[in-house]
């Protein structure tokens, strides 16, 4: 294959539908659609989406909010602790399939992406996007190396608010009283 198949994660629709998203490096992001009752592949002989490809891509996230999907992946190396290179790219379609389309109109599927979070002094390297949503509320999770702590792994929880754009936003992005280590 030319796919890597790495970093699953699956979204339920407001559908109905189940949708897993994957991938990395090879070939980029892939995007199959698996059966709400079983868990498995909805149907083995359909081909897969390409949703988003950049040399180093990996670890998609999607997240629907008021008719819009919202891909987010990660750019870079990871895993290199202060040397690590991630960033989060965004982008965003009204079709789960894509295309994806970052700020600027750029397709993810060529090379498009928004980037939503970077490195920022000692807050090195952010990944592996997760957005949980709380009745009205919804949090952003990532991990990240603190460059403080000579790169040590952390997990930072912030709240996340959409722009009137319809574009997530992060808010309180370095209050460390609400970021916690993990292995």
């Amino acid at each position: 294959d030319d796919f890597n198949a790495i970093d699953p994660a699956v979204i339920s629709t407001g559908m109905g539908e189940m949708w897993m998203s994957f991938g990395s490096f090879w070939s980029g992001i892939k995007l199959i659609q698996l059966s709400p009752i079983t868990g498995k592949r909805l149907d083995e002989n359909a081909p897969l989406t390409a949703i988003a490809n950049y040399p180093e891509i990996e670890a998609p996230h999607i997240v629907e909010h008021q008719g819009w999907y919202y891909l987010f992946v990660n750019w870079g190396k990871c895993c290199r602790g202060l040397e690590s290179t991630y960033e989060i790219r965004l982008g965003r379609s009204r079709d789960i399939r894509g295309p994806y389309l970052d700020k600027a109109g750029r397709d993810l599927a060529y090379g498009g992406g928004t980037l939503f979070l970077g490195s920022d002094g000692p807050f090195i390297g952010p990944g592996h996007a997760n957005v949980r949503r709380e009745a009205d509320r919804f949090l952003f999770s990532c991990h990240y190396y603190d460059g403080t702590r000579k790169g040590k792994s952390m997990l930072a929880i912030q709240p996340l608010v959409w722009t009137h754009e319809a574009w997530p936003e992060l808010i309180n992005l370095h209050d460390t009283r609400k970021q916690r280590s993990h292995r």
